[in-house]
């Protein structure tokens, strides 16, 4: 018997891998042919489903989008130019015969605004093309310590004595919505003194309202029953302040606001993005009706838009009203950007679905249609004009209290001297240049004929 072999690394050590091994197929060896098999019926049942469901979603995607394009309201007929302004010039914008007439008023305009309208070409202006609506002091003409107390502030060149209170939102002071009625109607003293004159008392907690700034319409030169209205307008930056461009009822033929209505294409706030109650990245539009001036159904008919990497006073925007007896859309840039879109299948008394009566304090009131000589679409079935006004603060609840640090009480009667107080706080947040104006760059209007 022959010795044993001395071991070695490979004969005691183990292998990290298989061994090779012969891929060739062993002698006799047949293939699966799965072809030639029986075919599984649900195989081809799944087949048929997946391109049937397919189907079936490109289809209800087609209608969906038909059906869709179909409803979107758009303005049948001719439109006819009723304004178009660029303001290449500042002739013919302000002055007797322009486009524009400047509302000066003292009162707040029935919404608590602690800024005084002007015709001062430091508020209203047009330059290289634009106009510009620039709110500022009113320190910066009389002196901050006459604003506070000690000063009698009268204007007389104030349009109360024209118009009669007949843009206020508010029916209060107003006796008439007709500004040429108005002017014939009983004269209201005590409204004159409140929209002409202010008095600054320390003891009182009355002020000067402490900023100037300006409100244009288009009352005597342009205005539209059903047609379609563009404004191209860059908005303020700056805390508290509210730039608006929206329009009222030339005669208010069913009563005093909100009984004829309001359509406001857009309204802003100044206030930064992280503004709680919607800052300087959101545009609303809305429409404002009711049977009653508190009893305003404007929450059924409002709406917003958003900017998510800007806001609306980083550019222009274009701001567009169309409006007929079935439908009023407002939007912004383009009609996908819609604020607002009411489809008027019903009447608005209908729409509001008031009760039978309602209670003021320890009165009751019964409800009576307003709008029952009117078509469906009343009370927006009469002539509009334009506004376009940058306010400062207000009362009404636009600017909500608690929010953003705001400095006054909407119910307090010393709202705007508690503003006042706190203008070291937010005038700090104006800009000294252009981009707290309210920046135009065309109006204009189509009528529907």
């Amino acid at each position: 018997m022959p010795p044993p072999r001395p071991p070695t690394v490979f004969s005691v050590s183990t292998p990290k891998h298989e061994r090779f091994r012969s891929t060739m197929l062993p002698e006799g060896y047949s293939p699966d042919k799965s072809w030639q098999k029986t075919r599984d019926p649900f195989s081809r049942i799944a087949y048929l489903v997946t391109y049937a469901v397919a189907f079936l979603g490109i289809v209800g995607g087609a209608i969906q989008c038909y059906f869709g394009y179909r409803n979107v309201p758009m303005m049948t007929g001719n439109l006819c130019p009723v304004l178009d302004e660029s303001f290449d010039s500042e002739d013919g914008v302000f002055g007797p015969n322009g486009t524009f007439f400047r509302e000066v008023d003292l009162s707040g305009f029935g919404t608590g605004e602690f800024d005084m309208a002007t015709t001062s070409s430091n508020n209203s202006f047009v330059r290289d093309g634009h106009l510009y609506i620039m709110p500022t002091l009113t320190e910066d003409v009389i002196g901050s310590s006459a604003v506070l107390n000690g000063y009698i502030y009268n204007v007389s060149d104030c349009t109360y004595n024209i118009t009669h209170g007949s843009s206020y939102t508010s029916s209060s002071e107003s006796t008439s919505d007709d500004a040429n009625e108005a002017q014939s109607s009983t004269f209201n003293e005590e409204a004159y003194l409140r929209a002409c004159s202010a008095v600054s008392n320390t003891t009182a907690g009355t002020v000067i309202n402490p900023v100037q700034s300006a409100r244009l319409t288009t009352r005597y030169s342009a205005k539209i029953r059903y047609g379609k209205v563009e404004v191209r307008a860059k908005i303020p930056r700056g805390d508290w302040l509210w730039p608006a461009i929206w329009m009222l009822p030339t005669d208010s033929v069913y009563g005093s606001w909100p009984t004829s209505g309001e359509i406001d294409l857009m309204e802003a706030r100044g206030n930064g993005p992280s503004y709680p109650a919607q800052g300087i990245n959101y545009v609303r539009g809305a429409l404002n009706w009711g049977p009653l001036t508190w009893l305003n159904s404007v929450w059924r008919t409002y709406g917003w838009w958003t900017e998510r990497r800007s806001n609306y006073s980083d550019d222009f925007h274009t701001y567009t009203l169309e409006w007929d007896e079935e439908f009023i859309r407002i939007s912004v840039d383009t009609r996908l950007h819609h604020l607002l879109v009411v489809k008027i299948d019903e009447s608005f008394w209908n729409l509001g679905a008031y009760p039978a009566v309602v209670k003021n304090g320890s009165d009751t009131i019964a409800l009576n249609n307003p709008w029952v000589n009117g078509t469906k679409a009343a009370p927006f079935d009469q002539d509009f004009y334009l506004i376009l006004n940058v306010a400062v603060g207000g009362t009404t609840g636009w600017f909500p209290d608690g929010d953003g640090n705001k400095p006054w009480l909407d119910g307090s009667s010393t709202a705007m001297r508690d503003f006042t107080l706190a203008q070291d706080k937010w005038y700090g947040t104006w800009p000294q240049s252009d981009d707290r104006a309210m920046i135009v760059d065309s109006v204009k209007m189509w009528q529907q004929c």
